[in-house]
């Protein structure tokens, strides 16, 4: 029988000391990138960044992405989750960046994005890129009111406490609501209720800046006569009998944007699958938290001392859409709970529109001029595509791809259509700007 000749004993030596050299770089490869990102492609290009948030529940996805690992799975096990202030010492360090000790995004109000590129809030007015990568939330903040005027029961209209405004300015007491940023979401929600009553919120009442940890406080020591804010602050004040809550803001527009996962422009575009990472791992924070199953042990995590350092009575009810008004008005199980992910991600993804109706806002209230080129901002500082592309690597079904949500009604009867911002604000009766 004829034998297959050998291989030489050096050729055996070579081949096998390289199939252990292709080995050896496979495994310290796999060990570099994140879970499934071998297959794809390089992993990201740092492995974190520090993000800022306000203790706010509408931060829950930043806690929950560190808390639950989500950013670990995608490669980005040095993320830092920093606790800030205020909203304006967000603004101060994202100016800053990590580069400078400072953020590079984070949890922000929606409408800090078009402040902080147009440098309309900035130090020196010098503009600072901002990219919106995703919606963290929708619904879930309150106006709320001072028990001084607990008999008048005020709701979605505020016409009673203008009549009592009225008595009180004429005692020559000064009148006072409290916001958290100006041309904020809070800021534009309670100025959309007030100036909806009749309640001039530029000359009837003085409006002021307040930190939404401080709310509370303020108005136990009688500085304010009502204010907006997010949760878990309204609830709180409830909890402990200082105040009552008129509406929720999802009463006035319902499925309203709030905050958002924001980051500066510089650092996405020279980290691109980094920011991308980010954006995975969030969205499936976003996920988690959406499922009621989750509701309880979310509101423990985030209540913790190094997050919120916030009772948990103090957080669950309205995450679950239970809302104890405090003034003997409750309502169970409503549709009001906060919105972090919904169907296919469509709370979540930050739809142009809802941008388009934040300028157009804050050209009513006179943060911009109305010769602003709105769409040129939206498309400036909005980057849907990189949600969905983020979208589609994780294998979400049915997401929105269009840019408008459509026509926005609120509790009003006022309708606001993207597609002629304009006639919206021919529509408002208090404005600072003539169209």
């Amino acid at each position: 029988m004829t034998s297959t000749p050998r291989a030489p004993r050096s050729t055996r030596r070579r081949f096998l000391r390289d199939v252990a050299n292709t080995a050896a770089l496979l495994a310290a490869a796999k060990a570099t990138l994140p879970a499934g990102a071998f297959a794809q492609g390089a992993g990201p290009e740092v492995k974190g960044t520090r993000l800022g948030y306000i203790a706010l529940t509408d931060a829950s996805p930043l806690v929950i992405a560190k808390e639950k690992g989500f950013f670990d799975k995608h490669g980005l096990p040095d993320m830092d989750i920093a606790k800030q202030a205020s909203w304006g010492a967000t603004r101060d360090n994202m100016a800053l960046g990590t580069e400078r000790n400072g953020i590079d995004g984070g949890h922000i109000l929606r409408p800090k994005t078009h402040l902080y590129a147009t440098g309309k809030v900035m130090q020196n007015n010098q503009p600072l890129p901002m990219y919106t990568l995703l919606n963290l939330n929708e619904d879930c903040q309150a106006i709320s009111v001072s028990n001084e005027y607990k008999d008048l029961k005020i709701e979605k209209d505020v016409s009673p406490l203008k009549a009592a405004f009225e008595r009180k300015k004429a005692q020559g007491k000064e009148l006072t609501a409290a916001m958290t940023f100006p041309g904020g979401t809070h800021d534009l929600w309670i100025r959309y209720w007030l100036a909806a009553g009749g309640i001039d919120p530029d000359t009837d009442i003085k409006v002021i800046t307040v930190p939404p940890p401080q709310m509370v406080a303020n108005m136990k020591v009688g500085n304010m006569d009502c204010f907006c804010v997010g949760e878990p602050w309204n609830e709180q004040l409830v909890n402990q009998n200082i105040g009552y809550t008129a509406l929720t803001t999802g009463e006035l527009w319902f499925r309203h944007p709030e905050k958002i996962l924001g980051m500066r422009a510089d650092w996405v575009d020279k980290n691109p699958r980094a920011a991308k990472a980010i954006l995975m791992a969030v969205m499936e924070a976003q996920q988690w938290c959406d499922k009621p199953e989750n509701k309880d042990e979310m509101a423990a995590i985030i209540g913790r001392r190094q997050w919120f350092n916030v009772p948990v009575p103090d957080i669950i009810g309205r995450i679950k859409g239970d809302i104890n008004y405090g003034n003997g008005r409750t309502a169970k199980g409503t549709n009001l709970y906060m919105k972090f992910w919904g169907e296919g991600g469509s709370s979540s993804y930050p739809w142009k529109s809802l941008d388009t109706w934040f300028v157009t806002e804050n050209i009513r209230w006179g943060k911009f001029d109305p010769s602003i080129d709105i769409k040129a901002l939206v498309d400036k500082t909005n980057r849907s595509d990189l949600w969905i592309e983020a979208a589609k690597t994780l294998g979400v079904s049915g997401i929105p791809t269009a840019d408008s949500r459509g026509v926005e009604t609120f509790f009003d009867g006022v309708r606001f259509d993207p597609a002629d911002p304009m006639a919206y604000l021919r529509a408002q009766r208090i404005k600072r700007v003539t169209v």
